[in-house]
């Protein structure tokens, strides 16, 4: 059965501006792979374990997934009309996405689009917003429309 869970909320006003202010002056490197054989969309920086962002966003989740392990923890950053693909993370194992969004209207996009039972469901990036699920379900980010998307994208298994 497919997971997708939604927080809303998820850190206190000082935590989101911290992780909005980390996203916005990270180094980044240009792609990552949503499938073999696909070319490389959007950009990537990793987040190594030593940081604050890793240790809050760690201590935010580990409890939500009993018996798994931290697997990669890193920032997604799309431009404007990029089409990122619909890919799967792991077998198994759940997948969180953080919301680093300043504000967000409909017309907006950038949401992330789930392939469920022959339908696409969609969960809006909503201001400070943490969506789970499992890592075995396919999924894509969309972009917004003008400006850049962030999303922390902290990956488990088992």
């Amino acid at each position: 059965m497919a997971m997708i869970k939604v927080i809303d909320d998820f850190l206190s006003i000082e935590q989101y501006k911290f992780v909005i202010n980390y996203c916005i002056n990270s180094s980044y490197v240009y792609g990552e792979y949503d499938r073999e054989g696909l070319p490389p969309t959007g950009m990537v920086s990793e987040i190594d374990e030593t940081e604050d962002i890793y240790k809050l966003f760690r201590y935010k989740t580990e409890y939500l997934v009993p018996g798994l392990e931290l697997n990669r923890m890193y920032v997604n950053c799309f431009a404007p009309s990029e089409n990122p693909f619909f890919h799967t993370d792991w077998i198994d194992g759940v997948t969180f996405l953080y919301y680093p969004t300043d504000d967000w209207a409909l017309d907006d996009g950038g949401e992330t689009q789930f392939f469920v039972n022959g339908e696409i469901k969609g969960v809006v990036p909503l201001p400070n917003r943490m969506v789970y699920f499992n890592a075995n379900i396919k999924h894509r980010a969309t972009t917004f429309r003008d400006r850049h998307r962030f999303t922390v994208a902290i990956k488990y298994t088992p």
